[in-house]
């Protein structure tokens, strides 16, 4: 998809859009992105502050923890900016960089779209439903050629990245943050390593063959995303290689953030409720970090969102630690937890090991929102996704299709004030708008790997892989 730069920056509300309220400054495009990125771009000011103890302290380049934490705890950014400025739409995600804590800018982005939803809203008895849409779906404006909202984790992570890093990036994954990494690194020639279960490569699909710095190893089939993550480590043992650090990397869950930071600037205030599938929870927890930026910005008001989201059954560890009250997750067999990732259609949204009792994790969010967790079948996410597609007119992935099962289950339960502003994060969709009339090109893994390999014959593997 060719990534065309606009020349003149054109606010949103030459749309019919609301993007901030009155007294909002937007900063209007100076400068251009063009194919090698951002002209003249200052890397964004920023601190850390550790969630438990407060303690703020310099980001030293790929930090994922603060060295001195005397316990687990998420750290997280402090911006330099306390009010958002927004770009104009031609810097893509990083129209939102004033709370991105990135060193550059990479080509090819695009950001979150939100609109107010008609026919969903209608069939629903919502009078102000919005979709934050992250996918495919020209009609809106929305041009993120994977179809996924990894595409908001990837762009950020890799810009945080110094650009003379020599070492590997290292990503584990369940299928599609693999396919937006993978875009971005080949894209920007980034090194790269993926570990995604053999059974879910079918999900790496892409338009054209990838640059060959991007490499894939798989444990074999049976295995899940936990084996994908274990696999990982393996290779993190050497010097060459260094890790991505999902939910402990500040970039990953500020790109994450940037489904909310759309929702606030087009409606013009925070939500009341937020409805999202989730497989680690990293999101959500983006999406409260986000909430607490824009009541601290005074512009969007004071609101606290109500946290909404969900799991799709059997593979509902999280649900099931909710429900019981427990920071700690409940004990999940691992044979039991492979099957349960296997049953269910949303494989995305199965992490066995998800930032759930950390000190600022989900746990945490939830409480803190008075939100909740929700589950949906796989047949409720099939009719929720039929739905979507016949009253938006696009197609969504089953993960979507869990999130606004359950928005139609609180909302049938009368769990939803139907007057009140409701986000429902759509994490991706248009797979099949994009797909149409092209032929994939699918990346093959480089190595398959048993469920318990051998450190060594890893490590020999990937000597050759990356000599």
């Amino acid at each position: 998809y060719p990534f065309r730069p606009r020349r003149f920056f054109v606010p949103l509300s030459a749309k019919n859009q609301n993007p901030l309220p009155p007294n909002a400054p937007t900063r209007p495009a100076a400068r251009i992105i063009n194919r090698h990125g951002m002209e003249n771009f200052r890397p964004t000011r920023y601190t850390l502050t550790n969630v438990a103890s407060g303690r703020e302290f310099e980001d030293e380049g790929w930090m994922l923890e603060d060295p001195q934490a005397e316990g687990p705890t998420l750290v997280r950014t402090r911006y330099a900016a306390r009010q958002l400025n927004l770009r104009g739409e031609e810097y893509g995600i990083y129209r939102f960089c004033d709370w991105l804590p990135i060193r550059r800018m990479l080509r090819g982005s695009h950001a979150p779209v939100t609109y107010k939803s008609v026919g969903l809203a209608e069939r629903l008895g919502l009078k102000n439903l919005y979709i934050t849409f992250s996918g495919y779906f020209p009609k809106i404006g929305a041009g993120m050629t994977t179809c996924s909202f990894k595409e908001t984790e990837a762009y950020n992570v890799c810009a945080r990245r110094a650009e003379d890093e020599q070492r590997v990036l290292v990503v584990a994954s369940a299928g599609n943050t693999a396919r937006a990494f993978a875009k971005v690194c080949s894209d920007n020639r980034i090194p790269l390593l993926l570990s995604v279960p053999e059974d879910n490569i079918k999900a790496l699909w892409f338009e054209a063959p990838l640059d060959p710095c991007v490499k894939l190893i798989a444990p074999q089939s049976g295995g899940d995303y936990f084996d994908a993550i274990h696999l990982s480590d393996m290779a993190l043992r050497s010097p060459r290689f260094y890790a991505e650090g999902g939910a402990k990397n500040v970039a990953r869950r500020d790109g994450m953030a940037t489904t909310v930071l759309s929702a606030a600037t087009t409606i013009g205030e925070i939500p009341d409720y937020y409805f999202q599938a989730v497989g680690s929870g990293t999101g959500a927890i983006a999406a409260w970090e986000a909430n607490q930026r824009l009541i601290e910005d005074g512009r969007f008001g004071n609101k606290v969102m109500k946290l909404m989201v969900s799991q799709n059954v059997p593979f509902v560890p999280m649900y099931d630690a909710w429900r019981a009250g427990s920071r700690e997750m409940l004990p999940y067999d691992a044979d039991r937890a492979r099957a349960d990732a296997e049953a269910i259609d949303a494989k995305v949204l199965s992490n066995r090991k998800p930032p759930y009792g950390i000190c600022g994790g989900l746990y945490d969010a939830l409480r803190a929102t008075d939100g909740d967790i929700l589950v949906a079948t796989n047949e409720e996410a099939r009719e929720a996704r039929k739905l979507f597609e016949e009253l938006e007119g696009v197609d969504i992935y089953s993960a979507a299709g869990v999130a606004l099962a359950t928005l139609i289950q609180a909302v049938e339960a009368g769990r939803v004030d139907r007057d009140k502003i409701v986000m429902l994060n759509v994490t991706g969709g248009g797979e099949e708008c994009f797909q149409r009339g092209k032929e994939l090109w699918y990346l093959k893994p480089h190595r398959v790997f048993p469920l318990d390999p051998d450190p060594a014959s890893v490590a020999a593997v990937l000597d050759e892989l990356f000599a």
